[in-house]
């Protein structure tokens, strides 16, 4: 459909990458012009020629990579004009199988296969049923944007994906209605890899259980005592205390017992929110 489009796309892709980095905090580690020196190593291995620094990377090679392991590796040319800019830029970003995974979310409900980062016959066929291809440009980029917000890295490299997001999907709509795109500059942290392995962790449910268990435990106390109350009855003084230790022990088991369901009431929520927006769902 738009085999055209690439040397455009991989345009617009170039300035958002820029050119060699190597931030601490980037899992991508050494990366120039969008190419990380693992894929370098890799692409050149496959070509039996001798390992060297990513920095050296002839614009040949640059290319070769571009078309081999990421245009053609979400079938590019099948996709829609725009659409495929977009998947094409995201498949960069964070992988070809993460940004397929975005288009068949954004897909649904006409899609209604396996969210498997595969772009097989069914996700084509939803992609030839969906028109409004302006529309869908919105969606894949919210499901973008979404993944990378539930990302470790997000306060260091936020603002810099925001940006590279904002621009690809300004581009991806104006392809997809066949206006000219408007142009945009590179912004710091929009070329750090975003990736699934760097995702944030739901929180833990042993706090939950250990404050809803001992709430049990302090109700369970609190009847205990409350039966020695009633043994030593006869003796007011005993009998007083003990009936304050029996409130204070009851309320604390309440608030406990209250507490902790909420805590993992929260803790069940936010790990479906981050389950949902890293796309590890299956249909």
């Amino acid at each position: 459909m738009a085999a055209k489009n690439q040397t455009q796309a991989l345009a617009k892709v170039l300035v958002h990458e820029g050119g060699y980095v190597n931030h601490p905090k980037d899992p991508g580690g050494a990366t120039n012009q969008g190419v990380i020196q693992r894929t370098y190593d890799a692409y050149r291995k496959g070509k039996k020629l001798p390992i060297r620094s990513v920095r050296q990377m002839t614009q040949a090679e640059r290319d070769d990579i571009y078309d081999r392991q990421y245009w053609d590796a979400v079938k590019a040319d099948q996709l829609p004009a725009g659409v495929d800019y977009v998947v094409f830029d995201g498949a960069v970003n964070s992988g070809p199988k993460q940004s397929i995974k975005w288009l068949q979310r954004a897909l649904q409900p006409v899609y209604t296969g396996q969210i498997d980062g595969v772009m097989g016959l069914a996700t084509l066929a939803a992609l030839d049923a969906t028109n409004n291809h302006d529309a869908l440009v919105d969606r894949i980029c919210d499901r973008r944007l979404a993944f990378l917000k539930a990302l470790r890295t997000w306060g260091t490299f936020g603002r810099g994906w925001k940006s590279r997001v904002d621009g690809v999907r300004a581009v991806g709509k104006a392809w997809a209605n066949g206006s000219e795109a408007q142009s945009f500059g590179f912004v710091e942290g929009g070329q750090a890899k975003g990736t699934v392995e760097d995702a944030r962790k739901a929180p833990g449910k042993g706090l939950s259980d250990a404050a809803t268990g001992g709430g049990v435990g302090a109700g369970g106390i609190a009847g205990t005592v409350q039966g020695l109350q009633e043994q030593l009855t006869p003796f007011s003084a005993a009998g007083d205390w003990i009936t304050n230790v029996v409130v204070i022990l009851a309320v604390t088991g309440a608030a406990l017992t209250i507490g902790g369901l909420a805590y993992r009431w929260y803790a069940k929520r936010r790990e479906a929110e981050i389950n949902d927006a890293l796309d590890l769902v299956t249909s």
